[in-house]
């Protein structure tokens, strides 16, 4: 969804050695479509987001901005898998874990 102004549902994997977050097609396929790499990332919450419609991402979105500055939005099923994925997100990125 960063690059494109359309929404896709991708099933993730998030990986601790080393810091990944894989993501794959959810209708299978056993190789990944891509994946951001997490060490000294920074993730966040985010609120408010242009160009999306507020009843459908209403507090389950959040940002990764990767090392390189490059900017992921995801969109969590409910508010509290976002903190979920928040902290674990956060766990991993730390540099020289």
């Amino acid at each position: 969804g960063h690059r494109r102004k359309n929404w896709k549902v991708r099933k993730f994997v998030l990986r601790d050695d080393p810091a990944y977050l894989h993501y794959y097609d959810p209708a299978g396929g056993e190789e990944p479509l891509g994946a951001i790499h997490l060490r000294g990332c920074v993730v966040t919450a985010v609120e408010d987001m242009p160009d999306t419609k507020k009843c459908d991402v209403d507090n389950i979105l959040f940002e990764i901005i990767t090392a390189n500055e490059i900017h992921y939005y995801l969109q969590a099923a409910s508010s509290t898998e976002r903190t979920e994925w928040i902290k674990a997100i956060q766990s991993v990125s730390r540099p020289g874990k």
